[in-house]
């Protein structure tokens, strides 16, 4: 008869999940999306499209003429190539009287090591509580300069990470796995 109740009370509390295994879930979407969302973008930071001499032909994979070069672009990665705020936009933003400039340097300086730190945070489930927070934080102020530029659909684009942020923290109570702290 123990077997009996141990069984059903096993099969009632979602097995390997606890009770609300739904949530569990559901936090681990958003905690696996918005962790490669802020990492992903943070590596970004470090990209570069940069011009490579090749050999004529062997751009595509064909056979080298000798003697003959041509030129191809290439995606590189590399801290050389940091850009915390791509240029058109720092420039503009820079002509904001309400966007200090020093503000913005200091800002664009930090922004791809913060995003980079955040989203291995997440992705990790160290401190979660405080990266999902921070990660916030970040998207929101993301959003400030763009409404300074009267960028409207990337206002509400970034009002979307900003809600599913808010979502990920009131489901953090259902983390199952984490590293460090919660």
């Amino acid at each position: 008869m123990t077997d009996t109740n141990s069984s059903s009370e096993l099969s009632n509390s979602g097995e390997c999940c606890g009770s609300d295994s739904a949530s569990f879930f559901a936090y681990l979407i958003l905690r696996v999306w918005l962790g490669l969302r802020a990492l992903v973008t943070g590596i970004e930071k470090f990209s570069a499209t940069v011009s490579k001499e090749v050999p004529m032909g062997a751009e595509d994979g064909g056979v080298a003429i000798p003697g003959l070069v041509t030129e191809v672009k290439v995606k590189e990665y590399g801290f050389s190539h940091y850009q915390g705020v791509p240029e058109p936009l720092y420039e503009s933003l820079a002509d904001e009287p309400l966007m200090p400039g020093f503000a913005l340097s200091i800002y664009s300086g930090l922004l791809g090591y913060a995003l980079v730190a955040v989203g291995i945070m997440i992705l990790a489930g160290i401190y979660s509580r405080i990266a999902l927070f921070v990660s916030g934080l970040i998207w929101a102020s993301l959003s400030v300069g763009l409404i300074l530029l009267k960028q409207d659909a990337g206002i509400a684009w970034l009002g979307m990470h900003v809600a599913l942020t808010v979502g990920a923290l009131l489901l953090v109570k259902h983390n199952r796995f984490s590293v460090v702290g919660n």
